[in-house]
């Protein structure tokens, strides 16, 4: 995982499933409560959803950017943190190396700061989980 001071977040994983599976986790309802929130996430452009954060309450998000088994993108936390959550998927080996791209965190308020250093600390484990989850599904 990569942090740095313009607000955005990187982390990447090599998962042992194809794009297909690693995609399907990404974009099918079910699958994706089991490793981090409920939610109607559908890969469709200009699909609006919200993901359910628990004790963070419901986060209102909007598809931006679909590119079948390759690319999701969409907005996140609207009208409170603002950011962008972006999955992208190469295939590699056996596998799919999933990068994810947390980024627009404003820095300059306690807030951002906040949820930048606690998902900063959080993405790893998340994506362990779906990394759990896929090998549960197969």
């Amino acid at each position: 995982m990569t942090e740095n001071d313009n607000g955005t977040i990187t982390c990447e994983k090599f998962l042992a499933h194809t794009p297909a599976a690693v995609w399907k986790a990404l974009t099918d309802p079910d699958l994706h409560a089991r490793w981090w929130a409920a939610g109607d996430v559908k890969p469709v452009v200009g699909h609006r959803f919200t993901l359910d954060m628990g004790n963070f309450g419901s986060q209102l998000c909007e598809v931006t950017e679909v590119e079948d088994e390759r690319r999701l993108a969409y907005r996140f936390a609207e009208g409170t943190l603002d950011t962008t959550i972006t999955w992208t998927l190469s295939p590699e080996g056996n596998g799919t190396r999933l990068v994810l791209t947390h980024a627009g965190f404003d820095l300059d308020s306690p807030m951002g700061r906040q949820a930048y250093e606690g998902m900063s600390k959080g993405w790893p484990h998340v994506l362990e989980r779906l990394d759990t989850v896929l090998g549960e599904a197969v």
